[in-house]
């Protein structure tokens, strides 16, 4: 990421080259609310793909699931959700906008508002003169009180109060839920790890910062299960896979780092709680990943919300107990966020010529490869097309004919993507193409043959 990056520049390339667009966009846009382009769709997917390949993919010990995103309402009693998922609203009488309490009261003074109650927070912004209406400066505040961050929908043709049910704020408690059936059914032995990706919902106060932090987002999340008195070790192996994780694919190590929370300010069900941190170019360090102990009070609260046993026999040791929980947890769009941001470069090339080109690791980039002809003429443009057919199956490979070879370098260097193939009239003779690399820009000559194998070991490597 260059120092040149900000927000507003990423905001503006993704609309343009057609990664995100604001959702509904023609009718004025939605607030907090994204499309993925024909770019940006095959990018999340890859990310999502990355991840599920580490996940579970490449391990014996990690089995996947997809629950539904609505649930029996009990799941959320039972997981604390109706209960405290609640973020503090105030309201400002004299523009009608709504702020999360702690939020103003940390941008105005140098108060750690978090964790305070709603009278707490309601006392300290009515005395506070530094605490004002971001948009108008008054003074004048409503009090503060709980807000619910579950979005209420209703089951069935009637709305009543039998009938509330919830779109999930997470998709962690439908692992949980499912922690007996996979038991019964995977021949899965603690330690073991359940992995889910899926839509997510939360009536967020102040959503904002593009796709950072909206109302409807795409979690990552893998609950593993572990014999208590191991947690720890387990919590600190986890931290380091993830870690390695975003570094194998790309992301800068100055760029990321750990936040250890607070013993004062850990979630109600966490022993400890580490953040991995991206250096974002609109709000500095930010959260990008939570790895956290959950211990055994997700399992113990459903066993006694449902009155189901929620437990693992230990056939060597003859002994049944409940397992503590390790819960690597991500969101898909905040990680293709700091992919996004991380590999974008604006390159001198002379005075008055910038090179803007995306340096994405292979295997996330939307395109792995660009084939072009020299010529739209055949016989050049037959064994070009050829190519590209044979190609186009095992990755998402673009084919462009359009303008100079120069221009087409620069249309994929923003694109992202790694490798451009020319076919050239030399192939015909010699049936060799080249192959140019985005980030050095070196080129190789190979036989038209080779050029599936080696594109494959370029973006596998």
């Amino acid at each position: 990421m260059s120092q040149s990056v900000t927000m507003e520049k990423i905001v503006s390339f993704s609309k343009r080259r057609g990664f995100i667009f604001q959702s509904s966009e023609i009718y004025g846009g939605i607030r907090s609310a994204y499309d993925y382009g024909p770019l940006g769709v095959e990018m999340k997917r890859n990310v999502k793909d990355e991840w599920w390949r580490s996940m579970v993919h490449t391990r014996d010990d990690v089995v996947g699931l997809d629950a539904a995103i609505i649930m029996h309402p009990r799941v959320w009693e039972a997981s604390g959700h109706v209960g405290t998922f609640n973020d503090m609203l105030v309201e400002s009488r004299t523009s009608g906008r709504r702020y999360r309490a702690d939020h103003l009261i940390e941008a105005a003074t140098d108060i750690d508002a978090e964790g305070m109650t709603a009278s707490e927070l309601t006392e300290l912004i009515h005395s506070d003169e530094r605490i004002k209406d971001p948009l108008d400066g008054g003074r004048d505040f409503t009090e503060v009180r709980p807000f619910n961050l579950m979005f209420e929908t209703y089951t069935g043709p009637v709305k009543s109060e039998e009938n509330i049910a919830y779109l999930r704020p997470e998709t962690a408690q439908g692992i949980f839920t499912n922690f007996k059936n996979v038991l019964d059914t995977s021949r899965v032995k603690v330690p073991f790890g359940i992995a889910q990706i899926g839509k997510s919902f939360r009536n967020e106060i102040t959503p904002g910062n593009f796709i950072f932090r909206t109302r409807e987002f795409e979690q990552m999340e893998m609950e593993f299960f572990v014999e208590p008195g191991t947690d720890e070790g387990w919590h600190d192996y986890w931290l380091d896979q993830r870690w390695n994780w975003y570094t194998a694919l790309g992301i800068d190590p100055e760029n990321l780092r750990r936040y250890e929370h607070p013993k004062e300010k850990l979630s109600h069900y966490s022993k400890r709680t580490v953040d991995l941190e991206y250096n974002f170019p609109f709000a500095g360090w930010s959260e990008l990943e939570g790895v956290a102990n959950r211990t055994d009070y997700d399992l113990k609260r459903h066993t006694e919300f449902s009155g189901q046993k929620l437990e693992y026999r230990d056939q060597q040791q003859n002994r049944a107990y409940v397992p503590y929980v390790i819960e690597p947890a991500g969101g898909a769009d905040r990680m293709t966020l700091a992919f996004l941001v991380d590999a974008y470069e604006e390159e001198e090339v002379s005075e008055d010529d910038v090179r803007t080109v995306l340096k994405l690791h292979p295997r996330i980039a939307p395109i792995k490869a660009a084939v072009f002809p020299l010529s739209k003429k055949e016989p050049v443009s037959t064994v070009a097309r050829e190519l590209y057919d044979d190609l186009k199956g095992d990755y998402r490979i673009a084919y462009d004919d359009g303008g100079s070879i120069g221009r087409r370098y620069r249309r994929q260097d923003e694109a992202g993507t790694p490798f451009c193939v020319t076919v050239d009239f030399d192939t015909l003779e010699d049936k060799q193409v080249t192959i140019r690399d985005r980030d050095t820009m070196t080129q190789e000559r190979i036989p038209v043959e080779a050029v599936r194998d080696r594109l494959k070991a370029l973006i596998s490597g």
